[in-house]
């Protein structure tokens, strides 16, 4: 399989388990679920440890890419073996691979896209660049910075506020709208129409 024939390998980050699905640090897995949606399809148990969904996104039939929608199930800092096992069972070169995370050091709601760079102390990227190296394609979902001096893993580790959830769904729309961009688009057309 050419890279051109390969699918996209979107992950969305999270914690696997019903009492982290409405964290903070689910963010990623929220937009996956709702790009499963869209793409019509259901998340199945697949051997990487992981629930997968594959179709295709970002246009009608044919015209859309072909992608598979990842949520590894791991815990979030140890993400880098499921997402490396996806890599590698899909032949997904790593410049097709997109992360999409929690992001402390923007303000709630806004995304910013990027390829390549730091993990920003976050553990889901830190282990997938630790295993594929820094090359890929990152959606930063921004839930802002814990208030006072609450902990930052307290604060990723909680639901989202009341106020919070009133915007959520708009923002997480917002985010799989990007992804969708961000692979029929390219990244500079997705960052001038989503980077806030």
């Amino acid at each position: 399989m050419s890279d051109a024939d390969s699918p996209w390998l979107i992950v969305g980050l999270g914690n696997p388990g019903p009492e982290y699905a409405a964290n903070r640090h689910n963010v990623g897995f929220m937009v996956a679920d709702l790009l499963a949606g869209r793409m019509g399809g259901r998340f199945k148990a697949h051997r990487s440890r992981a629930q997968v969904v594959e179709g295709r996104l970002g246009g009608p039939g044919p015209a859309g890419r072909r992608v598979v929608v990842a949520k590894p199930m791991s815990y979030m800092n140890l993400s880098g073996g499921p997402v490396t096992a996806l890599r590698d069972f899909y032949k997904v070169p790593v410049e097709r691979l997109v992360a999409i995370h929690d992001e402390l050091d923007i303000g709630y709601g806004a995304l910013r896209l990027k390829q390549g760079g730091g993990d920003n102390g976050h553990n889901g990227l830190k282990s997938i660049t630790k295993s594929l190296g820094a090359d890929y394609f990152r959606v930063r979902f921004g839930i802002g910075r814990p208030p006072g001096r609450m902990d930052v893993a307290a604060f990723v580790l909680k639901d989202f506020s009341a106020a919070e959830r009133k915007e959520l769904d708009y923002f997480v729309d917002r985010a799989a709208d990007s992804v969708e961009s961000l692979i029929t688009d390219g990244l500079e057309r997705a960052q001038s129409t989503y980077n806030t």
